[in-house]
């Protein structure tokens, strides 16, 4: 197929709905084939963010035969010389770009990664949705809770196929152990632990603000951040410890195992009634970070509740883990991880009330197995086949933006179903991230 007629079949798609009204009536699958793939064809996508997991995102899904990289966008450009040049040693030629909103312009380009900080996830997000580029989001999909539904909002609008990057939900022994809690094996579950211990995460020292160093385009990544002076603290990985671009451990980690806590608890849909939360600078108190490097949260959903522990500079984690989540039953529990899965019967005097399972290992590529979904959504337009929809990934977000809240407030906070919001004036302020430097706050 040339380009001309592979474009106009990408735009025109298998299926034409004559007006808003009747497409406003059918459902997502069935309008998502306005923009149908043919297997044959391949696939354009554009890197927005390639300094760290952006990178790793646009690795993995170049291993699809179908799909080519155009364009690489990224605010430093050294980051942009070095990925490319890794890139030609592959045989991909990449255009590079620092505004990634050239790349949304082009009408060659199918979809797009967003591998940026944090804090600009939803306005690139939404912008692209509204191009119709099909996305991949890195995690935590929002900076707020607010952004969050600006983002579910967005993808509803226009249909575009989201995939956010939990991609545990690709991994077989996430999907076995999440069967087996379904299976009601353990009993009932009414307490799941999730976890974070980062031995590795060391303090970061205070330094003090700098000229912004060549090639980098600070405004450009300060986006709708307030404005500040430029610091090496606060720049490329370290972004994620500091309030105004990040979520520290919590969102960072914490959106990888409370989705699956989630998950296991068929609670992926719903919000904790209450949250309290205590933590605060003990590992590292005079370090540069401002997000807690030790902290407990606990949810209650009512039926259950689930416990979040994180610790920055400490390895060993419950069970023996340094990441994890624990379904606790009354007849075991089963514990899972990266690595694998297995379960802990409970004992009474009478005996083991269920017979333990060995760890079953984790034998796949994760990251590899999720943008390879994403790639087959896109050529089929089949938004139930999703490993991780923009909902799920925005309910488990705001669930993790809740804890962090909880903990700046210092007070359990509650949260009305109803009206979407907390009751309390003070927790309510964090709701909606603020914009800055005239970029509006985003709107489908």
């Amino acid at each position: 197929m040339t380009d001309k007629s592979r474009r106009a079949f990408i735009k025109n798609g298998s299926i034409i709905a004559a007006g808003a009204g009747i497409a406003s009536m059918l459902p997502l699958d069935l309008m998502a084939a306005r923009k149908k793939i043919a297997a044959s064809d391949k696939i354009r996508v554009a890197a927005i963010g390639v300094n760290g997991m952006g990178f790793s995102d646009l690795r993995s899904i170049l291993k699809n035969p179908e799909v080519n990289v155009s364009h690489i966008v990224d605010v430093d450009e050294r980051v942009l010389a070095k990925r490319s040049a890794e890139l030609a040693k592959d045989g991909h030629k990449v255009s590079t770009l620092t505004d990634y909103r050239k790349v949304l312009e082009d009408k060659d380009i199918d979809a797009v990664i967003i591998g940026t900080p944090d804090h600009w996830h939803a306005k690139m997000m939404v912008d692209a949705a509204s191009a119709g580029k099909d996305i991949y989001c890195e995690k935590p999909t929002g900076h707020s809770i607010e952004e969050c539904r600006a983002m579910v909002a967005a993808q509803q609008k226009y249909h575009n196929v989201v995939q956010v990057g939990q991609w545990q939900r690709s991994q077989k022994h996430f999907q076995d152990a999440v069967d087996f809690v379904h299976s009601g094996k353990l009993g009932k579950v009414r307490l799941v632990k999730t976890w974070a211990y980062i031995g590795w995460k060391d303090e970061v020292p205070v330094q003090p603000d700098s000229p912004v160093p060549p090639g980098v385009h600070y405004d450009q990544w300060l986006g709708p951040a307030p404005k500040r002076p430029f610091n090496i603290n606060r720049f490329h990985f370290s972004f994620r410890w500091f309030y105004d671009y990040a979520g520290g451990l919590m969102t960072d980690w914490g959106v990888h195992m409370i989705d699956y806590a989630m998950l296991g608890m068929k609670a992926s849909h719903r919000f904790p009634k209450a949250i309290s939360a205590i933590g605060g600078k003990t590992g590292y108190p005079n370090d540069a970070e401002q997000w807690p490097d030790t902290m407990s949260a606990l949810y209650d959903f009512g039926d259950f509740n689930m416990v979040w522990e994180q610790a920055m500079g400490i390895g060993g984690g419950p069970y023996g883990r340094g990441h994890g989540v624990a379904f606790i039953g009354n007849k075991g529990t089963l514990v899972l991880d990266r690595g694998g899965w297995e379960v802990i019967p409970e004992r009474k005097s009478s005996g083991l009330l269920m017979e333990a399972v060995p760890k079953q290992k984790s034998v796949d590529n994760g990251l590899d197995l999720h943008t390879k979904n994403f790639v087959e959504v896109i050529k089929s337009r089949k938004l139930t086949d999703l490993k991780t929809p923009i909902e799920d990934g925005c309910q488990v977000a705001m669930n993790c933006c809740m804890g962090n809240i909880a903990q700046r407030v210092g007070k359990t906070i509650h949260w009305d179903d109803k009206a979407l919001k907390f009751t309390d004036k003070e927790s309510n302020q964090y709701l909606k991230s603020p914009y800055h430097n005239g970029i509006a706050f985003p709107k489908a």
